[in-house]
């Protein structure tokens, strides 16, 4: 009867809520869970919450450390010309920055997928994420330099730019001693007319024999011919004192090849010839009372390529170190997310007609639209406190250009022992990434909703 009535009993009490509410989801009791999250804890506090704290505090003390300074440390921050720099190039940085390095992710995630060696160039465009900031800053520090001999960029570009304008080969020729030659317009001309059947010397010097062109032979004195006139141009200089003869071109004397002439009548052009490989040149009868002259273009200065770190060109510059890097990261992330796009809707979108590009727009931007604000809310993060590039990359003379406010908190703290108005910038910097990360805590509830 005993058990019968144990058996047919009606169940006992529910145990109290609270002795439920002591274990967690997975069977944990609250206590251990909490013990096992006191070190993560003390940590963040000491790292985080408690810097946060005094960063905050400092902020309204004055540089001296004692003495409230009230909001003096945060009206520096919008009267000094340094500090507005570097808000205005942060604001460029946030813009630029993430949007290329996440469509050039966009774009090689999508491309390298239909390509058999796509691993191959997803590992070369991720490689640079192994590479720290101050190295890439190194090297970006050389791509950059401004002698083509050193700098990538500017010898790429100087090759491209002699490719359609070729410079001139003796910038830094000049007349000599006793030469009939006077400066005129950057160029050179003579300072008498003259006339057919005559042989003109026009000797220069200052080039040396190594930065010769090619082409060129051993100066020769024209020959004086009827009904033209004719002359040598050529470098009148030879080693070893006491050798050689002055506006007479001697044996081991080169002659300027290719070098222009124009003969020059009442400021006009009537007649021009460029000079041999030795150095001779022959005018027809017209050039007869004319003066003659080397233009300008004879000594043009080698094109030496842009000024990648100037004060207008080096922001973008370091922008462009920066997509390097991490548009590799951009890329790993947005090829994971396509891996996950339903293939039925991109091969119905074909069959409907659609071309790919109508596919990319309209049916794979919009699928990966989560993938895509994640990577952009992330970089968007990492910008706003980039340092290592622009403190290595920008040199000294354009430092105050490429400024932004993580290398001015730095220069502010320690460079001029400001640490108030530092303080102050820290603080700045947490109220700009504030909203970034309330969207980007939006975003992920967001999506937790939809899921349920």
């Amino acid at each position: 009867m005993a058990s019968a009535a144990a058996a047919g009993a009606p169940p006992g009490p529910a145990a109290p809520y609270g002795r439920k509410s002591r274990k967690s989801v997975t069977g944990t009791r609250r206590a251990v869970a909490a013990l096992f999250l006191l070190p993560a804890l003390v940590l963040l506090g000491a790292l985080v919450v408690y810097p946060i704290g005094y960063s905050l505090v400092r902020s309204f003390v004055g540089n001296s450390g004692h003495g409230f300074a009230g909001v003096d440390n945060y009206r520096t921050l919008f009267t000094d010309d340094g500090i507005r720099t570097a808000f205005k190039n942060n604001v460029v940085w946030v813009v630029f920055a993430p949007t290329v390095s996440t469509a050039l992710g966009l774009i090689f995630a999508v491309l390298t997928e239909r390509v058999r060696w796509g691993t191959a160039f997803k590992l070369v465009v991720f490689m640079p994420m192994a590479i720290s900031m101050l190295a890439a800053g190194i090297i970006f520090r050389l791509v950059y330099d401004q002698d083509p001999h050193k700098g990538v960029a500017n010898a790429v570009w100087v090759g491209v730019h002699d490719t359609f304008a070729q410079s001139s080969a003796f910038p830094k020729a000049h007349p000599g001693r006793e030469s009939p030659l006077t400066p005129d317009q950057g160029g050179f001309i003579t300072s008498a007319t003259v006339h057919t059947g005559q042989s003109v010397a026009l000797p220069l010097v200052g080039v040396a024999p190594d930065q010769m062109p090619d082409g060129v032979r051993m100066a020769v004195a024209a020959k004086p011919e009827p009904g033209k006139i004719t002359g040598t141009t050529w470098q009148d200089f030879t080693r070893g004192k006491g050798v050689g003869r002055l506006g007479v071109p001697d044996p081991s004397e080169q002659g300027y090849a290719g070098m222009r002439i124009e003969a020059v009548k009442d400021g006009k052009v009537v007649a021009s010839a460029k000079a041999a490989g030795d150095g001779t040149f022959t005018l027809p009868a017209s050039a007869d009372g004319a003066r003659l002259r080397l233009p300008a273009s004879n000594f043009k200065e080698p094109y030496n390529g842009i000024e990648w770190l100037g004060p207008t060109l080096v922001t973008p510059a370091i922008i462009g170190a920066y997509v390097w890097m991490w548009a590799g990261f951009a890329m790993v992330l947005i090829a994971a997310g396509l891996a996950g796009v339903p293939r039925e809707l991109l091969e119905a979108a074909r069959v409907d007609g659609a071309t790919e590009w109508q596919v990319f727009r309209k049916v794979t931007v919009p699928l990966l639209a989560p993938v895509l604000a994640v990577v952009t809310v992330t970089l968007m993060i990492n910008v706003l406190k980039v340092f290592d590039l622009v403190y290595i990359i920008a040199p000294g003379s354009s430092q105050d250009d490429a400024n932004v406010l993580a290398l001015e908190l730095y220069r502010r703290g320690f460079a001029e022992d400001q640490p108030g108005v530092a303080s102050a910038i820290a603080v700045l910097l947490l109220v700009l990434v504030i909203p970034v990360m309330a969207f980007n805590i939006r975003r992920l509830r967001r999506e937790r909703e939809v899921r349920r």
